[in-house]
């Protein structure tokens, strides 16, 4: 997150604050490319006012770190939230609120690589400063714990995850109303947590309630109000007999960020991606294409060539190909996708095993089983080891190496994966 205000008395000066303000009005509409420039010329500023060990400078740091961030740079990213970090621990105290945040910023930063290790220690200590120099209903309480819960989530522990959530909820709602915004982002993440559970039912008024917070407060034609938009379709889409629920709401959603954001911003990306999706999932192709070729050509324009969002785009638009056994046109796009993330995340990455096993499938559906076992032995060794050996993600990649090993005739070994993916599926979250 952006830090755009100091609690400590702010020695900078005016330029610095105004040109805080412009980094953080650049960043919300995706001027990445110009708010990186801003923002180096506020740390220079900070530097020069304030001294190389002044909290000024770890803001202006941290403003830098969480726009490459955004890029997708992690390597840029990491040293200066690092930098930012140690400035307030020896100018604040090792327990400070700022300090908490820093923490907070860098554990993002791990959890956006899928290094779960080296971020749940980082969320665990910011959440316990917070827990003892805040009041026990502090907001800033609840996001800790909200963000702790996240983490959770990407690894499948979704039982440790709930019970953050709503007493995140329960504090966000005590302390600023049950109609604040962030009230409504941790209603979406809740909701997101059973969606993924395949609890629709659970998730859908959640989902909705989010929703007419944000146009409550906002209007009906604010960013916010298009991300609950296009959550609520995506769950609709995700369900055979909702799906025409979905489009209005895609649309929608696709047309406020147009217009709110301009035609070339990430977020419009998003939408195009959804409905395109969408239209994939009804086998309407000749809707799709054009919808998950623009939000490519979107994400290769605004983050660069080599952005994980162009990979996701890659990968979407293989996937489409694959299905039509047009596998020309899926492969090199696959490959593509997989060569952007193991560079921007490294070989263990679960996004990279998303790639990896849509590439072995590939193999497979078109006999080439020698490429697609290695493939496969990646996939498994990797997810156990980034997300434990009982992740639901881990009995996907045992399911399709069973299958693996049945067309090349390893009954026995096929079932015996079946079994333990059978045993995986079994375990409640």
């Amino acid at each position: 997150m952006l830090k755009l205000f100091n609690r400590v008395k702010q020695s900078a000066g005016r330029e610095w604050e105004i040109l805080n303000r412009e980094v953080g009005e650049l960043y919300r509409t995706g001027n990445y490319d110009r708010a990186v420039i801003v923002a180096k010329k506020a740390l220079e500023l900070a530097k020069k006012n304030s001294g190389l060990d002044h909290p000024d400078v770890a803001l202006s740091l941290n403003n830098l770190a969480e726009l490459y961030r955004a890029q997708g740079q992690y390597e840029k990213a990491e040293p200066l939230y690092k930098l930012a970090l140690a400035i307030d621990e020896k100018a604040l105290g090792s327990n400070n609120p700022e300090v908490a945040t820093d923490l907070n910023n860098l554990a993002g930063l791990y959890r956006n690589q899928g290094k779960y290790a080296q971020a749940e220690p980082l969320y665990k200590r910011s959440l316990l400063i917070r827990e003892k120099t805040l009041a026990p209903d502090h907001p800033e309480l609840g996001m800790s714990l909200n963000n702790l819960a996240l983490l959770y989530v990407d690894q499948g522990q979704y039982a440790q995850a709930e019970p953050l959530y709503k007493r995140s909820l329960a504090i966000c709602e005590k302390v600023l109303g049950p109609a604040h915004p962030e009230v409504a982002t941790t209603l979406n993440n809740l909701a997101e947590l059973y969606k993924i559970q395949g609890h629709y039912t659970q998730a859908e008024p959640l989902y909705k309630r989010s929703l007419a917070i944000y146009e409550n407060v906002f209007g009906p034609e604010h960013p916010d109000v298009a991300t609950a938009l296009n959550n609520l379709a995506a769950l609709y889409s995700g369900t055979q007999s909702q799906y025409l629920l979905a489009e209005p709401l895609f649309k929608r959603s696709l047309a406020i960020r147009e217009k709110v954001l301009a035609p070339d911003h990430p977020d419009v990306a998003e939408s195009l991606n959804g409905l395109a999706f969408m239209y994939f999932t009804q086998c309407q192709y000749e809707q799709a294409e054009p919808l998950y070729k623009r939000s490519l050509a979107i994400s290769e324009k605004a983050l660069g060539p080599d952005h994980p969002d162009v990979a996701m785009s890659l990968n979407n638009l293989a996937f489409m190909y694959d299905t039509q056994d047009q596998y020309a046109q899926a492969e090199p796009l696959y490959k593509r996708s997989l060569a952007i993330l193991e560079k921007a995340f490294g070989p263990d990455h679960p996004d990279v095993g998303t790639t990896l096993d849509h590439l072995a499938l590939l193999y497979d559906s078109q006999g080439q089983y020698a490429q697609a076992e290695p493939l496969y032995k990646r996939l498994l060794t990797t997810s156990e080891k980034v997300l434990g050996p009982n992740h639901p993600y881990v009995a996907q990649c045992l399911e399709h190496m069973a299958v693996h090993y049945r067309k090349t005739g390893r009954k026995d070994e096929a079932a015996k994966l079946e079994q333990r993916a059978a045993t995986i599926r079994a375990i409640k979250r």
